[in-house]
């Protein structure tokens, strides 16, 4: 039976803009010809009758008993709804978001022409096929387009049709349409506003006067980022948050440090009149800065501020240190989110709570789509391994990256179009309008905690003067910059609104002006004097130059044949895949004497002892689950279900998160994450794996800039491992270097150590060594050159009784050559693959008393009191041989050379023995490199 009326939406109520204008459309050839539509919607059409609206409000009937049947009416139906979603996806190319009004507004996809329509037309359709969220002052077709104009062309506009999950885009549309985000300020609101925003002003023109010249990198045409990060803050810590991780490049930085982290402009002053500012540390703890002994420049300073939440809940709000490289912090602080989220202190994975903690990514318009480590960003927030439950990402968006003009540094339409990819919401508002900006951070704010995805805030406004204050912007950019002399400033448009609406009187906003400037006189007054006699030697503290504490890592046997039979118990009912398990299970005989234990089981067996001893670990590397060599295996996939287990999760009384990730095919944003959740978790040990060593050529800045010089800088403490597989094995010049030598002439001041192990109970020591000085002063990033060949290799195998009872050597002794101390003339020094080399060629030879190995298994810091020691025991010395595989401008020659020289006594000459320079890593023929390496090697053992 046909039912041609209905008081209930039915099935209709989840089509609205263009799919139910094509459910229209197609309900018009239903009344031509019943039989020609999708017998499936004739059903829906003779059950339910046309289309129809939800109720807007309860007791109000539906417009369907009053639908307009003949073809040209719904034809107009079909136009309005057409030109409704229009507004929704094109508003924002019409709509008045730019302070300096220098664009055209495209309105041409939602004019009435364009769709045939009047106004009386519209006012002939229900306000419910149009834009059923609207406000009940919206009575009527014209309304709901007029006020649909009204919300995405204002100083607010929007783009969602890109994000595809038909919940969210729902949720953002209600939330847009109903008018509940543009909520009205009190007085006192709007008062607060226009205080912050005298501050923000007053700050900049008060450096700007009394440090003339000086760079700042002035927020001036952003100022209401200042007031947008108050509010997410604010609102954030009202609902629940209490970790808030900031990263921001140069512009701003120094306002967002006085006003939203708290650090006071005496301090800052201090820097600008390089006077001693660390006496001007608030004394209550309230504040957090650092220092390093080398320092940095004070655009480049983060610091933390503890806010008071309530008698038992304080939250804290950290800005990064972040240097001259712009976007690479914000992996860093997704990673500093990500360990502020997690519960490590239980077996098996972490506990997250992505409610806790959230970070603010703060962009500039040309870095945003031009740096690639933005797009590594975004495809990282929603991994497993990497999740933080959204990020808000704010563009500071000048329109302009340092001369260069918008459509000289992107090849789209917005600065944001980076994010579409991702399916992220963005609002572009104007950075004039402070009222828009706040409502713009509660949006974003409530969007990340309701779906947990990211949220993008374009905040367009201007740069006043050039890049630095000292640069003429009208130079280069005569057109944008003679706009901008004449252009008010923000503040000075709020005053204006504010005295317009009665709410001030031009005197009391003169003397909040005043009131800030004797405020920043006054601080100023407390800068002490230049210091005219800085540190320039500027020496590490003790507990850095003091090297590691004596610290024993051996294991009881027992107790480590007791977690290696752990390791191989699988649930009931889990069935590995067959050869696998069989390889697994024959680790089960080594302390049985049955076999070696090669490198991949001694790793397994040093996180399980670090785990029971109450360390928590995270690994993660593009294929660390299995491992790149197929021979980790830390994660087991049952062979019929593909379920998963780990067996490290396994472990009976342990009281430590394990965590291990197969990572996107990045390095850039993964190392700045792995360090940042390192900093923000310093007990936990957080290695990163490279699939093979070179691949960290890629994440080079963040080796330069943060991991070696982080606590020189900044203060900013790492115990980072970097695995990096290295190793000349005849296949090619990719992937057999990790680039040692780039490491060793970054090494200083003990800033990392840079070690290149040649047997598994090395790897098995260094590991726990690091994992017992995580919490220690002495702590420092730990970068090993890991083997793959070597890495099922006999010879560089240990015994179950060697990583119970050993320790990590720094050098390490050839067994069975030096026995003879008056005969031996030359020592061989070498490391890693080239050691295992060696050996194996020793293999047979007789007559080698002359010559004894030492394998420098500790690059950095170099060994040499160890060295020396050895080198007394033989008078008869004559010579130092260094020997390397890689190229002699590569590996460790040129880092060791200069010190090999420093300790060799009066007449032993210092040699060198390998590849010749070269600009090219290794040979791309494998018989070309067995040759070179066995002349090498017949160097090196031949008198």
């Amino acid at each position: 039976m046909k039912r041609q009326s209905t008081n209930q939406a039915g099935p209709w109520e989840s089509f609205y803009g263009p799919n139910l204008g094509y459910i229209m459309e197609v309900y018009e050839v239903y009344q031509e010809n019943p039989e020609e539509i999708d017998p499936e919607l004739k059903e829906l059409f003779d059950q339910w009758g046309p289309p129809a609206a939800v109720e807007r409000e309860a007791g109000q009937s539906s417009p369907a008993s009053s639908l307009p049947t003949g073809n040209q009416d719904l034809g107009k139906i079909v136009a309005a709804v057409n030109l409704a979603d229009n507004i929704r996806t094109y508003g924002h190319l019409a709509a008045d978001i730019y302070p300096l009004n220098d664009r055209d507004k495209d309105t041409r996809r939602i004019d009435l022409k364009e769709y045939n329509l009047t106004e009386e037309d519209l006012k002939g359709i229900p306000v419910e096929f149009i834009c059923p969220q609207a406000p009940s002052d919206v009575r009527n077709g014209l309304d709901a387009i007029n006020h649909l104009k009204k919300v995405y062309t204002s100083k607010l506009a929007y783009e969602i049709a890109h994000v595809h999950e038909l919940e969210e885009k729902s949720w953002l549309k209600n939330k847009i349409e109903s008018g509940s985000i543009l909520t009205k300020s009190s007085k006192e609101q709007k008062l607060a506003l226009l205080k912050r925003l005298s501050e923000v002003e007053g700050f900049e023109k008060y450096i700007h006067r009394t440090f003339v010249g000086q760079k700042r990198f002035s927020i001036e045409g952003l100022d209401n980022m200042v007031p947008l990060l108050d509010e997410l803050v604010r609102y954030s810590v009202e609902n629940g948050a209490r970790t808030i991780n900031i990263g921001m490049a140069h512009r701003g930085r120094l306002n967002v440090l006085a006003h939203v982290i708290g650090k006071p402009y005496e301090m800052i002053f201090a820097e600008f009149q390089h006077a001693p500012s660390k006496a001007l540390i608030p004394s209550e703890g309230s504040i957090g800065i650092t220092y390093g002994w080398t320092g940095d420049v004070k655009y480049h300073l983060g610091a933390d501020r503890k806010i008071g939440v309530s008698d038992t809940a304080r939250a804290r709000v950290t800005l990064a240190n972040n240097p001259s490289h712009l976007e690479v912090v914000s992996p860093i602080v997704a990673g500093y989110t990500r360990a502020a989220q997690e519960e490590r202190e239980q077996n098996g994975c972490p506990a997250q709570n992505p409610e806790t903690s959230y970070a603010i990514m703060i962009h500039g318009d040309a870095a945003f789509p031009g740096e690639g480590v933005v797009a590594e960003t975004f495809n990282m927030s929603g991994l497993r391994g990497f999740n933080t439950g959204g990020s808000i990402h704010l563009i500071a968006n000048n329109m302009i990256g340092f001369t260069t003009e918008s459509y000289d540094s992107r090849s789209t339409k917005y600065a944001s179009d980076t994010a579409k990819g991702f399916e992220v919401p963005i609002v572009h508002v104007n950075a004039d309008d402070p009222e828009a900006c706040l409502a713009a951070a509660v949006l974003a704010y409530e969007y990340r905690n309701k779906f947990n995805k990211d949220f993008v805030i374009d905040l367009i406004g201007y740069r006043r003067f050039g890049h630095n204050e000292m640069d003429e912007p009208m130079v280069t950019n005569p057109v944008m910059y003679n706009k901008i002399i004449n252009h008010p400033t923000p503040r000075k448009i709020y005053e204006e609104r504010l005295i317009s609406e009665g709410i001030v009187t031009q005197e009391e906003a003169a003397k909040m002006e005043k009131d800030i400037e004797d405020t920043l006189k006054t601080a100023y007054e407390k800068v002490p004097t230049k210091d005219e006699n800085p540190d320039i030697v500027m020496n590490p503290p003790e507990d850095v130059t003091n090297g590691f504490p004596k610290i024993d890592t051996s294991v009881d046997f027992d107790q480590l044949r007791g977690l290696n039979d752990e390791l191989l118990q699988w649930p009931e009912g889990f069935t590995p895949f067959k050869k696998l398990e069989k390889i697994l299970q024959r680790r089960g005989g080594v302390f049985e004497g049955k076999g070696k234990i090669d490198w991949a089981h001694a790793e397994t067996l040093a996180f399980a002892t670090i785990l029971k001893e109450g360390t928590p670990i995270r690994l993660t590397g593009q294929d660390s689950e299995r491992g790149t060599f197929a021979q980790r295996h830390l994660v087991l996939h049952d062979h019929e279900t593909g379920q998963e287990m780990i067996p490290l999760h396994q472990l009976k009384d342990s009281n430590a998160s394990f965590s291990v990730f197969n990572s996107p095919l990045t390095e850039t944003a993964v190392v700045g994450y792995e360090y940042g959740y390192n900093v923000f978790a310093p007990e936990t040990l957080v290695l990163w794996e490279a699939q093979f060593g070179d691949f960290a050529n890629t994440a080079q800045v963040m080796f330069d800039q943060f991991i070696s010089a982080g606590r020189a800088k900044w203060g900013q403490k790492s115990g980072l491992v970097m695995l990096l597989p290295h190793g000349y094995e005849g296949q090619g010049p990719e992937h057999s270097s990790a680039r040692l030598e780039r490491f060793l002439q970054s090494a200083a001041e003990f800033n990392w150590t840079v070690a290149n192990c040649s047997t598994a109970g090395q790897y098995f020591h260094i590991l726990r060594r690091q994992a017992a000085i995580l919490q220690k002063e002495e702590v420092r990033p730990l970068v090993i050159m890991t083997p793959k060949s070597l890495l099922r290799n006999q010879f560089a195998a240990a015994t179950a009784e060697e990583l119970a009872n050993g320790q990590f050597h720094s050098v390490l002794e050839q067994p069975g050559l030096g026995e003879n101390p008056e005969k031996v003339e030359r020592i061989v020094l070498t490391s890693g693959k080239m050691a295992i080399d060696l050996e194996e060629n020793l293999k047979g030879k007789e007559g080698l008393d002359w010559v004894h190995i030492l394998r420098v298994e500790e690059l950095y810091p170099f060994p040499k009191s160890d060295i020396t020691e050895i080198m007394k025991r033989y008078p008869n010395l004559n010579e130092l041989l260094w020997v390397q595989e890689e190229p002699k401008n590569m590996g460790g020659w040129t880092f060791a050379e200069s010190r090999l020289r420093d300790i060799a006594p009066e007449g032993v000459a210092v040699k060198y023995a390998g590849r010749r320079r070269r600009s090219s890593p290794a040979e791309g023929e494998p018989i070309v490199h067995k040759k070179e390496q066995s002349r090498i090697i017949s160097e090196a053992l031949t008198r």
